[in-house]
Order: C-alpha cells, then sequence, then structure tokens
C-alpha cells in the first residue's frame, strides 16, 4: 500500500486542461460537463501554471462580485500549486493533502501535466493510515 505508485491512484483520468485566459464562466462550463471538480491551468505547451477549483469559483468570483463571463481564470486560480512525479508514492500526495488542506494533487512529469488525483480515488485504508498517523502526533505534542 505504502509504496504504490501515485498515477496507479488514477491512471487514465481525462484531466481538463485550460489556458489561464479561460473565463471563469467557460471554465465552469467544461468542468461540469466533464464531472470534475477542477481544471489545471496550463500554458499552451501543457506546463503547469495554477489549478482552478469550484471552491475558487465561489471563494474569488461570486463572494468578490466578479463577473464570471469576463474574468479569467488566471486571476483567480491558485497559482503555487504542489504536485509530484508519476512515481511518487501514493500515500505523499495523501500526506500533501491532508498537510495541505487541498483535494488535488497534480501529477506532472517532464514539466507537463499527465493526470490529476483526487482525495476520493484513494483507498479508505490509505485514509485510515493518514488519520492514524495524526493521532500519533497529537499524542506526541
Amino acid at each position: 500500500m505504502k509504496d504504490r505508485p501515485l498515477i496507479e491512484v488514477a491512471p487514465h483520468r481525462d484531466v481538463v486542461c485550460l489556458l489561464p485566459t479561460t473565463t471563469v464562466q467557460d471554465a465552469c462550463a467544461r468542468m461540469r460537463g466533464c464531472g470534475t471538480s477542477a481544471a489545471l491551468v496550463t500554458d499552451e505547451e501543457g506546463h503547469l501554471l495554477g489549478i482552478f477549483t469550484g471552491r475558487d469559483a465561489i471563494c474569488r468570483v461570486m463572494a468578490e462580485a466578479r463577473d464570471a463571463a469576463t474574468t479569467p481564470i488566471g486571476e483567480v486560480m491558485t497559482a503555487m500549486v504542489e504536485s509530484l512525479g508519476p512515481r511518487d508514492r501514493a500515500i505523499d500526495a495523501l500526506h500533501l493533502m491532508h498537510d495541505g488542506g487541498f483535494r488535488h494533487v497534480p501529477v506532472v512529469e517532464n514539466g507537463r501535466v499527465r493526470s490529476l488525483v483526487l482525495r476520493s480515488d484513494f483507498r479508505a485504508i490509505e485514509r485510515a493510515r493518514i488519520e492514524y498517523e495524526e493521532e500519533i502526533f497529537e499524542d506526541l505534542r
């Protein structure tokens, strides 16, 4: 379990990749059409620039009364995205999500997006391990 490569978690997922000039409205429509909660923001060559999620749409667009039809996702995306490689351990991605408080980790290889892993992709045993480790660290404090 702990040595499972990250690419095994979601090896064939179609990832929504959008340019930073895409409007929030278009991004949300594309995400809805694909049944995903996030889009990766990339340049023309597929290099990761950021991530745009449903949370971004609510917290950075709706809550700030911005116009979704004219606001580019490049202005409201999360730019400092942590990513891992396809051969990194799956448990490391789950640790990253847990510690960072987010639900998506892009998988990048040779500078280009390869996949996107969601917290829900992980097995219950892996999520239980994180909770167990957290309990141990809390007891040590």
